[in-house]
């Protein structure tokens, strides 16, 4: 089992997201501790990019904040390396096809095994493509998440099948950001995905409150959430930290309404 698939062995899952060097790098590092100091089990570290296609305007504007502060992918390396002193959860990172390209694959897939990153999520790069990074993240050690979309139908098995680490299940069409209501058949597409996986699966796009997350935790072994904390980090700035924890212990808690892991469906 991997390090990431073991974040899911004691109950429910809460993945929280962060923009790196939104407003800057000390409040990402301040941020994150204190998501894990209330139960986060899991970080996304979203390195910052001009066009985050993925992404609704929260998290846009917090990549913009970012790329303008300086922010650069060497700095977001050295943010993990600070967290690495004495932080075990996995740290997954989201980020663009471009980012690793530019970097150089090799280059950033080994500074991530040399820093202790566990995983990395690409949702501008499809199913069919994920060969272009497969061979180095095995060879780095490097779990490549996949996503599976409402779009996707016929491929969910076959992207479930060969999953690692965890599955991303995107809970609606379009971008990220908050939503009042989630209207996606969500249970049939978990159901699909428990027939073929081997590693759990966790939902995000539009999760914010905590009755969506208990609703979602009903579903999956997860909830993802991004723009609702992303949303408090522009509003409190360099003073987020304990607003960004107690929002996190309260979503963790929601989750934890349904702490036991779901039985995977022969």
């Amino acid at each position: 089992m991997s390090k990431i698939s073991a974040a899911f062995a004691n109950g429910k899952a809460f993945i929280a997201f962060f923009t790196c060097g939104d407003p800057d790098l000390e409040t990402t590092e301040a941020v994150v501790r204190a998501a894990v100091a209330n139960g986060a089990d899991l970080i996304e570290l979203g390195i910052p990019f001009s066009d985050p296609t993925a992404e609704g305007p929260v998290i846009q504007g917090a990549n913009l904040r970012a790329l303008t502060g300086g922010i650069t992918t060497d700095k977001v390396f050295g943010l993990v390396g600070r967290l690495r002193r004495d932080l075990e959860v996995p740290l997954v990172f989201m980020t663009y096809a471009n980012v690793v390209y530019s970097y150089g694959t090799e280059r950033f897939l080994s500074s991530c095994q040399r820093l202790g990153v566990d995983g990395l999520i690409l949702p501008d790069v499809p199913y069919e493509e994920k060969e272009d990074f497969l061979p180095a993240c095995h060879k780095y050690g490097v779990d490549l998440v996949s996503l599976v979309a409402p779009t996707s139908s016929q491929r969910i098995a076959k992207i479930a099948r060969e999953a690692e680490g965890f599955l991303y299940i995107v809970s609606s069409l379009g971008v990220t950001g908050m939503r009042s209501k989630i209207n996606t058949d969500l249970g049939s597409i978990v159901r699909a995905v428990r027939k073929e996986a081997s590693v759990p699966c966790a939902i995000g796009f539009g999760i914010s409150t905590p009755s969506q997350a208990a609703e979602m935790s009903s579903l999956a072994d997860g909830v993802i959430v991004g723009s609702a904390i992303v949303k408090l980090v522009e509003r409190y700035g360099k003073e987020a930290a304990p607003y960004v924890g107690e929002y996190v212990k309260s979503m963790k808690e929601a989750t934890c309404t349904f702490s036991q892991p779901v039985i995977k469906l022969d």
